[in-house]
């Protein structure tokens, strides 16, 4: 018998032979006679069964007329064949047919063997009015949990724990070992990748998972503040302290991180003068803020971020010694996504999950065509290159499955006419852009110079472009 989207007993465990089948005859006499409309459809999601009511509210004279035809052709906002395809249940839903809106139900029909063999979906009713006490209730959980979000921004609460990072493979193992090993120990953490490897989504999940968990996460990018105001950012500034300082005082980033964690990430710009009074700080525990004559203690954990060879540069002077040493108690390195290929699937397949509910789009999948060539790339901007390469295929595709044909045609113009000019030079310019990064391995104070355009420029385009996470 076919299972509609739940299980019935077996037939043998039943107190009378004959229930079943009443049971299964029961689910089309309830479809029938008490919903505003029911529709059956197979694996090819051709109709194979729709309701006199159904068909009188879509204007069919005769329902064995639509019989076998396929219901995306009657109805062109249907999810049934989503529903086919996933094996997925969406219980509660609006679809829109012509100028009338119904509430809708859809659910997949299974075999004995748990294979979909087809799907149904029901109207609930032809009009949402009698909904409007639930629809409010959910519009007031909606706004209750923005405001959360809301409040959990102020607290400064982190996002991502360790059940957020993707993988499998042996280089991810190792990371998320040693992040948990970090998160039990009170240690200066240093988060050694190239850009887009996900060392904030690691550093807040160190933090989530450490005694401070419940306290303060902040996290800093120093190579997006200006040299000048960099200090003023990190230790706050007293009232009046320079020009255009604020009158009430500033509260620098060590203070707002107080019993709690704070994110140095690109700590590799730092400023050689910056760098002697962070290392007093973290020998201290204690700042100066810019203009006052007081310490204030601080208890903070420090966790530092870096795409460059830090080693490197204390070679050549840019970084200091003792610095590093400080900043090097628990090394981490995050593998670039080139080095985790057996892991892409499964991060795209995570990507494409929370894109759709972020836009609120049906979901996406991947082709096995799809998937073999997202493996056969190179990544520079890896797991943040990778993220924006399926939002781009997914706003551009119009069907589920997605082809590698679809992220070729987010990297080159699918079409032979002329684009505009300002278009033209977006492209080239985010062209540009992706080449400095892979050339710089992802360090954009050498990407600036590769471009030959200022760092803060370089940062203003990323923004522009929506490249942030490249």
């Amino acid at each position: 018998m076919m299972k509609l989207g739940l299980t019935l007993p077996d037939a043998n465990a039943l107190p009378h032979p004959g229930l079943q089948s009443v049971l299964q005859r029961a689910f089309f006499d309830v479809f029938d006679r008490q919903f505003a409309g029911a529709v059956v459809i197979n694996t090819e999601a051709r109709i194979v069964w729709i309701n006199p009511h159904y068909a009188e509210i879509l204007g069919i004279e005769n329902p064995d007329h639509i019989l076998g035809q396929r219901v995306d052709t009657l109805l062109p906002n249907t999810k049934l064949p989503e529903v086919l395809r996933t094996g997925e249940p969406i219980l509660l839903d609006f679809m829109t047919y012509r100028d009338r809106t119904f509430v809708v139900s859809r659910f997949p029909i299974m075999g004995e063997d748990g294979l979909v063999i087809g799907a149904g979906g029901i109207m609930l009713y032809d009009a949402w009015q009698p909904l409007k006490p639930l629809v409010d209730k959910f519009r007031r959980l909606q706004q209750g949990r923005l405001q959360v979000r809301r409040d959990n921004h102020r607290d400064r609460a982190t996002r991502y724990s360790f059940a957020d990072m993707v993988g499998e493979g042996p280089a991810c193992k190792r990371m998320k070992d040693l992040g948990k090993r970090a998160a039990r120990l009170g240690a200066t953490v240093l988060l050694l990748g190239e850009t887009g490897t996900g060392k904030e989504l690691l550093a807040q999940s160190i933090h989530a998972a450490s005694t401070r968990a419940h306290q303060p996460f902040v996290a800093l990018n120093v190579a997006a503040i200006p040299d000048t105001l960099l200090e003023a950012e990190l230790f706050g500034a007293a009232p009046g302290a320079y020009t255009g300082a604020d009158r009430r005082g500033r509260e620098g980033k060590f203070k707002l991180a107080d019993r709690g964690t704070l994110l140095l990430d690109e700590i590799g710009d730092l400023p050689l003068a910056t760098q002697a009074k962070l290392l007093r700080v973290l020998q201290e525990m204690e700042i100066e803020p810019h203009g006052a004559n007081q310490l204030i203690k601080i208890d903070v954990r420090v966790i530092a971020a870096t795409s460059r060879d830090l080693q490197a540069m204390v070679q050549t002077g840019q970084f200091r010694a003792d610095l590093f040493y400080r900043l090097n108690v628990l090394p981490i390195h995050l593998p670039p996504l080139r080095d985790r290929q057996e892991d892409i699937a499964l991060l795209a397949n995570k990507l494409l999950m929370d894109i759709s509910l972020r836009s609120g789009t049906a979901r996406k999948t991947l082709s096995q065509e799809a998937a073999g060539w997202l493996v056969s790339q190179a990544w520079p901007g890896n797991i943040r290159e990778l993220r924006n390469a399926l939002e781009q295929a997914t706003m551009l595709a119009d069907h589920v499955e997605l082809t590698a044909k679809d992220f070729l045609c987010t990297n080159q113009a699918c079409s032979t006419l002329p684009l505009p000019l300002a278009e033209t030079v977006k492209r080239a310019e985010i062209d540009a852009i992706r080449t400095a990064l892979a050339a710089s391995k992802g360090n954009k104070s050498d990407a600036a110079r590769i471009l030959g355009i200022a760092r803060a420029t370089l940062y203003e385009k990323l923004a522009i472009y929506g490249l942030e996470r490249i």
